[in-house]
């Protein structure tokens, strides 16, 4: 099968269009900026998003839903949270269509039916959360609340790109309420080092735990937490941010409790979510240009069967010893397919699943089945084995492990290799354009110069890590002095 991908050299964006189109993983849709998500990217997000609400319930979090709709004066009333959202919000300002008078069969907004306030359609929920929690929270004693929600929200985006950026997407978001500071900040690093082994013990992908600079910090919040993914073209991807929020949000909508000792005091919160656009992080951070290469753990198909018929005789026997082999790797919690369709031939669906990035491919004749062996192939190395039928299981259990840790290895060696030290303005310039990735660098620690390198470079300060040694040096930019290197990177 000829599947005309672009390849990362010639065209690493076009490269990435293709992988979510021809993968399968997602398309188009008549709603500019938005996107449909297909059956095969919806389970990858499902597997995702299943794991990661184990990994919010085994910490204590409990899902609920909010509305969709927040009202405008409620939106307004975090000043910063308001300001910084209010370029891409979407807003309601009807509440009904009627017929149109002048065109037969068309409809136009019925100027009658205008709402008494704007409806804001939600660009993140701390707003209309944190209005409900004030009918929920009088005392100490119900403190703390531990609540995510699964949902979907809106930003409206000029320039859009599948998964990464869209005008609409599905994430979770943790909104949590606490009677200490001390008990929020441990909550917001709690979730970060949720985020953080999510993606690299299910996605493959090794990520560095920061804070954000103050420019770059969540509207709203005190300090944002934040894990940074490096792509393989060099540029960063935030996979994931938790938000100290301090007493802002409570203070705007009067959330107030009574401590112990009945003393009246504002709750302190925390914020943090993932979207889909950690779908576009595994593309980029693992997949070559042979198509996509799933990281087995959370790949919608972890072993894809195909059998070879020679013969109708050969078929029975071939689909008798398949049934067996399905049933002992579904019996050790593998997703399994058996792709017996007969309108393409083996080699166009080994062409296929390797463009879908199933991590595992069994090919069996009738001759292998005589020999008691199949034909193994691992998607991440390309490598094929004739592997003996006895225990296969078992085998593939261990193969699937395998191929998870390599993925990984191999995506933290390419990180590793990518991130450098810059000592001089013309030193960091160059490894920008000639080497990218993350750049180390001394930074006077004022907002006005991180605004005057990302004008100039286009790079922005992804993170201060969160274990970062402590030097003295110069800023690049300004020569002022610095306590220590923060990580610098082109980023989507």
């Amino acid at each position: 099968m000829a599947k005309e991908l672009t390849s990362r050299k010639e065209d690493y964006s076009q490269w990435y269009n293709d992988l979510v189109i021809k993968g399968g993983l997602a398309d188009y849709s008549a709603v500019r900026g938005c996107m449909v998500i297909k059956p095969y990217g919806f389970a990858l997000w499902e597997n995702m998003r299943d794991q990661l609400d184990r990994m919010f319930k085994e910490t204590g979090h409990q899902n609920a839903y909010f509305p969709l709709f927040v009202p405008k004066s409620l939106f307004e009333a975090e000043e910063k949270n308001a300001e910084g959202f209010a370029k891409e919000c979407a807003i309601v300002t009807h509440y009904r269509l009627k017929a149109d008078p002048a065109q037969k069969g068309k409809l136009v907004v019925d100027p009658e039916a205008k709402l008494e306030e704007e409806l804001v359609i939600r660009p993140t929920s701390e707003a209309i959360i944190w209005n409900t929690y004030k009918g929920w929270i009088q005392s100490y004693r119900d403190l703390p609340i531990l609540v995510n929600q699964w949902a979907n929200v809106v930003r409206w985006e000029m320039r859009t790109r599948l998964f990464l950026r869209t005008a609409e997407f599905l994430w979770q978001e943790g909104h949590t309420a606490h009677a200490t500071k001390e008990e929020a900040v441990e909550e917001t690093v709690r979730m970060l080092d949720v985020y953080a082994t999510f993606a690299e013990e299910y996605m493959a992908v090794p990520v560095i735990k920061g804070v954000k600079t103050a420019n770059e910090r969540f509207a709203g919040a005190e300090d944002t937490y934040c894990i940074e993914a490096l792509m393989q073209d060099g540029k960063a991807l935030q996979a994931g941010t938790s938000h100290f929020l301090g007493q802002n949000f409570a203070k705007a909508f009067d959330v107030k409790f009574s401590d112990k000792n009945n003393t009246l005091d504002y709750v302190w919160a925390t914020s943090w979510g993932v979207s889909t656009r950690l779908i576009g992080a595994l593309i980029m951070a693992h997949s070559d240009d042979e198509g996509l290469i799933m990281p087995p753990r959370i790949a919608p198909v972890q072993v894809v069967i195909v059998p070879v018929y020679k013969g109708e005789d050969s078929k029975p026997v071939i689909d008798a010893k398949a049934d067996t082999m399905i049933k002992q790797l579904k019996a050790l919690g593998i997703r399994v397919k058996y792709d017996n369709n007969d309108n393409s031939r083996p080699g166009w669906k080994f062409a296929e699943y390797e463009l879908k990035g199933v991590p595992v491919r069994i090919a069996m004749g009738l001759r292998d089945i005589e020999n008691n062996v199949v034909e193994v192939a691992r998607r991440d190395t390309k490598e094929k084995n004739s592997m003996s039928i006895d225990g296969i299981a078992d085998a593939v259990a261990k193969l699937l492990e395998d191929i998870q840790q390599n993925i990984y290895n191999r995506a933290l060696a390419f990180r590793d290799e990518h991130i450098t030290n810059a000592d001089s303005w013309d030193e960091f310039v160059k490894l920008l354009d000639e080497k990218a990735g993350f750049i180390a660098a001394h930074w006077d620690g004022t907002g006005e110069t991180e605004e005057k390198i990302k004008e100039q470079t286009k790079a922005t300060i992804r993170c201060i890590p969160l274990d970062n040694k402590q030097e003295s040096g110069v800023c690049i930019l300004t020569g002022k002095p610095s306590t220590q290197r923060v990580l610098f990177a082109r980023a989507y």
